[in-house]
């Protein structure tokens, strides 16, 4: 087989097995500790222009199939792993893990010392990284990797798509969504619009909406900066549900600013606190940014959730308007549901306000 190579921006070189598409690629270097769910993670849209490292030893041993991706097209640059599993079993399988990265004409690297990977990675935190063939290459890797807005432009829909439903209309703003948190809220039998995140307020508002959610999606926050006007319009009009990217573009509309993490939150075991029942969960995380508390300080939103290992902000909400925004993701996969109730209040605040802002949302 043909063997791959790993070179990272600090000089490092780490030797591995070629599997899927045999290209070359280059992107930002990152590490996801979850245990199961390899397909959710290659196709979460978040991870949009990212060499993607699998912690767990075995990926691969349950397949593949086509109804558990979070996106229609993977948007990752490439996969590291430490073993690829050649020989699958399971009954709703339709293909092997290296198979259809070659489908997706995604490269990736097996047999890797992913130890190793994850400790360069948490020593030197941000790293990029090129996966080729030549282990005396000498990438040059540009700074930014990506053009500002370039990774969401790619991911996100480019014209409205409808979903009907017989309960609340909400407008789910693409920045880069994954699609468990469409068909939660299509469990909910709630009618849902995606529209492109570069949609007007004014378009919005011809929807008819009863509520807005902001999505997830790659790059960095300050991207958007462009957008955060009409990001606090709609707060002031609707209720809104902001997660993971738009939990940071909620919360910088209002004042706050982001911060480039260490190496970022990526698995499936990440526990919050939340202030308003005083109970822990275990939530699925994956960003590279967060919230800087020193720029909350004087903010209209409240604190809402924070996390228990390092004490970052995973959460605000408005005391007097139905906006509630979360770093984590409630719809998981991979990952615990444990916080699922946060679509019951969403929907609780459309219920309440009838899509206006007029009625202080109702806590549950």
């Amino acid at each position: 087989m043909t063997k791959g190579y790993l070179i990272l921006n600090t000089g490092d070189v780490l030797e591995g097995t070629w599997i899927g598409s045999e290209t070359y690629t280059e992107g930002e270097v990152v590490f996801n500790t979850s245990m199961t769910g390899y397909q959710e993670m290659i196709t979460d849209p978040s991870y949009a222009g990212q060499i993607v490292t699998l912690c767990y030893p075995l990926v691969g041993n349950y397949g593949m199939n086509s109804w558990d991706n979070e996106s229609k097209q993977p948007a990752c640059k490439g996969v590291i792993v430490g073993e690829a599993c050649e020989a699958p079993s399971n009954g709703k399988m339709e293909t092997g893990f290296s198979d259809q990265l070659l489908k997706w004409d995604i490269p990736g690297l097996a047999n890797v010392n992913t130890r190793k990977l994850v400790s360069l990675i948490r020593k030197h935190q941000t790293l990029k990284g090129k996966i080729t063939t030549d282990p005396h290459a000498t990438p040059e890797f540009p700074t930014p990797l990506y053009a500002p807005g370039q990774l969401v432009e790619q991911v996100a829909v480019k014209k409205p798509v409808s979903y009907l439903g017989k309960g609340k209309h909400v407008v789910l703003l693409d920045f880069g969504y994954k699609a468990s948190i469409l068909k939660d809220l299509l469990k909910q039998n709630l009618r849902v619009t995606v529209v492109p995140y570069h949609t007007s307020t004014m378009e919005i508002a011809a929807m008819k909406p009863d509520g807005i959610l902001i999505s997830n999606g790659p790059g960095d926050p300050e991207d958007h900066v462009m957008h955060f006007p009409k990001i606090k319009e709609l707060t002031d009009q609707y209720p809104v549900l902001g997660i993971c990217l738009g939990h940071q573009l909620i919360a910088m509309s209002y004042g706050a600013a982001s911060k480039k993490m260490a190496y970022g939150h990526r698995g499936g075991n990440h526990p919050i606190l939340d202030h308003e029942t005083g109970k822990v969960w275990i939530t699925s995380q994956n960003h590279g940014y967060d919230i800087d508390p020193s720029s909350c300080k004087d903010s209209e939103l409240h604190v809402r959730f924070t996390n228990i290992n390092d004490g970052g902000i995973e959460g605000f909400y408005h005391p007097e308007k139905p906006v509630l925004s979360v770093q984590f993701h409630p719809e998981a996969r991979p990952g615990p549901v444990d916080t699922a109730y946060i679509f019951d209040e969403f929907i609780e605040a459309m219920l309440c306000t009838g899509g206006k802002t007029s009625c202080q949302m109702q806590k549950a």
